[in-house]
Formats: structure tokens, sequence, C-alpha cells
């Protein structure tokens, strides 16, 4: 079976030179069709490719800061939790002054615990605008997970012997006193 072209030769409708031509130009569309395939980058597919990459990076910010407010309300929770279950019922006539903020509080408390607190036993926290007492193992664990809620510790207050230990207050032990000393 003969082509198109060919039989339009035959028949005379078309000529040798129109034929040649009209191969050339099929030629020269095919060769445009191929060179055109492998550089064409469609200007729609990559802004759609840049947005889709956009939304990801926002949609993993948005997990990261949603991941880090669950952490800080789990931390907030152990927190309440630890000095809920720990704290010492505050009950007596015994005043302890500790400060919070630059500013001088009080709070009443039994001689005992008063005796606890100053030698480091227990410490003073804080829950909800209140302060509580816990034993000091437990401010160790509430220290770990926030800082800011621990308000005072005995064994860390610096300023109740300027860093002087008795050893050191001792150094006139090996002098005697005189007995007819009058104050």
């Amino acid at each position: 079976m003969a082509s198109l072209q060919d039989q339009l030769l035959k028949a005379g409708l078309a000529d040798k030179a129109s034929a040649k031509q009209a191969r050339a130009d099929k030629r020269k569309k095919q060769k445009q069709k191929n060179k055109q395939k492998q550089p064409i980058v469609d200007e729609a597919t990559i802004a759609a490719q840049q947005a889709a990459e956009e939304k990801k990076a926002r949609s993993r910010e948005l997990n990261q800061l949603q991941q880090q407010e669950r952490e800080k309300r789990s931390i907030a929770a152990q927190v309440r939790q630890l000095i809920t279950v720990n704290k010492q019922p505050r009950n007596g006539e015994t005043l302890l002054n500790f400060t919070h903020d630059n500013v001088v509080k009080r709070m009443y408390v039994s001689e005992e615990m008063h005796r606890q607190v100053t030698k480091g036993r227990l410490t003073v926290v804080l829950l909800d605008d209140a302060y509580e007492l816990v034993p000091t193992p437990v401010a160790d664990k509430i220290a770990q997970r926030d800082e800011a809620s621990i308000i005072y510790r005995a064994d860390l207050d610096k300023s109740g012997n300027d860093g002087k230990d008795e050893a050191e207050d001792d150094w006139y032990a090996d002098y005697e006193i005189p007995d007819d000393l009058t104050w």
C-alpha cells in the first residue's frame, strides 16, 4: 500500500517539490517536538511545588510549636502533681520569713517545720500564687522540671553565713576566756 503522498504524485495532484517541502516541514515539526519535551518546564508546576514545600515547612513549624506547648503543659502538670502530693500541712504559730522577687514573704508554720526549713530538709515552692513546703528531695525533682517554682532553699542560701562554715568561725576557740570579764 502506498502512502498518500505517493498516490497524490501518481494522480498528478502534487509535484515532487511540494512533497519534499512537506517532508521537510514534517521533520522540522518532529524535531521541535523532541526539543520541547526536554527543556520545557511548566512554570505553574514549579510554583505549585514551591507552594507545597512552603506549606510543608509551615506545617512542620506549627507541629513543632504545638509539641513544645504540649511539653510545657506536661511539665507544669508534673510540677503541680509533685507539689500537691508532697506538700506539708502548715499549721503553727512560728513565723517563717523568706524572700521572693526581692520581697520578704512570710508564712506560719510549726516550730519543727521551721527547724526543718532552716536545716534545708524542707523547701518553699510556689503553686498557683500560694507558697507550699515540700521535702528537699522532691524540690530537687521539681527544680529539674521548672527552676522557677523553687522559692527558698536554706541549703542553697548563701546570705545566712556569708560563705563561712563553723570551723572558720571557731578560730578563737583556743584562747582562754577570763573569768572576771564583765559585759
